[in-house]
């Protein structure tokens, strides 16, 4: 039987499942605290995998939680995304998990699935769970787990992104574009953006963001630099980690903003996802390093908050 100790060590990967099933931080914590709580309720004598046993609590809270969320995003103002997670210092297990796939383009494919159909695909692709186990999780049967998990891959794979791009790469053009936004070369914005580029911003009605995606490079530049405009002086902007990649951080008198990450194909920027709806960033701490840590929009130093 596991210790505590044992059961610890599950946190990390529970806590991706669920992430990429609500798409909240705090949802999925939330999650897998009540499936730990749930098992030290339960008789486990006779349990034989615990972890086969929590992702199995953790799949049908999240499918119950879902179901609510969805009836609740149908009235929500403008795009809908997820809740980013900005990294800090952590133990290199959390960061691995938290770098295996948890990007904002993901998610927002994931969150195109049904719940049903986002926890078979999860509990097979991420948990290797077997049919059976994916049957016993969602109350189907076998097969039409089989044609769930199918079709499921195949809307992911359909619509998820086709590039393997590196760390590297990515975050090089990241901080070009970060030095264009700051010099404010609408031009040179426009050049690292692809010609169909979407811009995505969620302030679900709570501060100003786009209703509607925004698309192309040319619209794309001359918005960044019009937002600017109405910005306070005080605001800086940043580099950090954004969902295991580089991305942006927004502050306006030592709060965080806004956060927005990027999905590339290497050479030039493909979407710009920012969230600025602040309920989604109050769990994110601002960077606390020197002043050369943050970049103002006047700024010649580059920071990188890990």
């Amino acid at each position: 039987m596991e210790t505590t100790e044992d059961l610890e060590t599950l946190r990390p990967r529970l806590f991706g499942l669920a992430y990429r099933m609500l798409g909240s931080r705090q949802e999925a914590e939330d999650a897998v605290q009540e499936a730990f709580l749930r098992w030290h309720r339960t008789d486990t004598d006779g349990v034989r995998s615990a972890e086969a046993w929590l992702v199995t609590v953790v799949s049908r809270l999240c499918v119950d939680r879902l179901r609510a969320l969805q009836v609740e995003r149908k009235y929500y103002v403008g795009p809908w995304l997820p809740e980013p997670i900005v990294s800090s210092e952590q133990a290199p297990d959390i960061a691995l998990e938290r770098a295996s796939d948890l990007s904002m383009a993901l998610l927002v494919v994931l969150q195109r699935l049904s719940a049903v159909e986002r926890a078979a695909f999860l509990m097979h692709e991420v948990f290797d769970c077997g049919y059976a186990e994916i049957s016993a999780a969602l109350g189907k049967s076998e097969v039409a787990c089989r044609q769930i998990v199918h079709r499921a891959r195949k809307r992911v794979k359909g619509d998820k992104p086709r590039f393997e791009v590196s760390s590297a790469d990515h975050q090089q053009l990241v901080e070009r574009y970060v030095q264009a936004v700051q010099e404010r070369d609408v031009a040179r914005i426009a050049e690292l953006l692809s010609p169909d580029a979407a811009f995505i911003s969620d302030g679900g009605g709570k501060t100003w963001a786009a209703l509607r995606p925004v698309i192309g490079a040319d619209r794309i530049a001359r918005m960044e630099i019009g937002v600017l405009t109405k910005l306070p002086t005080e605001f800086r902007l940043g580099l950090a980690t954004v969902n295991g990649r580089a991305g942006i951080l927004g502050l306006v008198g030592g709060r965080i903003h806004a956060v927005t990450s990027f999905e590339t194909d290497g050479h030039r920027i493909l979407s710009v996802l920012r969230v600025l709806n602040p309920d989604k960033l109050r769990m994110i701490e601002a960077p606390s390093g020197p002043s050369n840590d943050v970049q103002d929009l006047k700024g010649r130093s580059h920071g990188w908050w890990n």
